[in-house]
């Protein structure tokens, strides 16, 4: 599934579009740790976390995720977001838990 599939699908709130519509989504990751996240995100996953930081955007962007997916009503604070917006980084939302939200996302990629 393309980043652009995904926000067409309103699954989740768009915060930041990135601009990489054409982006493939991997798979699913979640993780709240970011020193996890930074070794063992693979590229092209889609970030589940509620960490709405601009270390959250670094690792994003040094781990090649496809997006992030706040989860829990978590958002990005003012960085993150600016620093969102300058490295391309698609950004959504949801209320739902890390875990529903990840597996919803699986299920519309099987």
């Amino acid at each position: 599934m393309k980043i652009s599939e995904l926000t067409a699908k309103n699954l989740f709130a768009t915060v930041n579009d990135g601009g990489n519509g054409d982006t493939e989504i991997t798979k699913p990751f979640a993780c709240d740790l970011l020193s996890f996240a930074m070794s063992k995100a693979s590229s092209g996953c889609a970030w589940f976390t509620v960490m709405g930081n601009v270390n959250t955007i670094a690792v994003s962007v040094l781990a090649d995720c496809a997006c992030i997916v706040l989860c829990e009503g978590a958002e990005l604070d003012e960085v993150a977001t600016q620093k969102a917006q300058q490295q391309n980084v698609t950004v959504y939302r949801t209320d739902m838990p890390v875990f529903d939200a990840a597996l919803m996302l699986y299920k519309e990629m099987q």
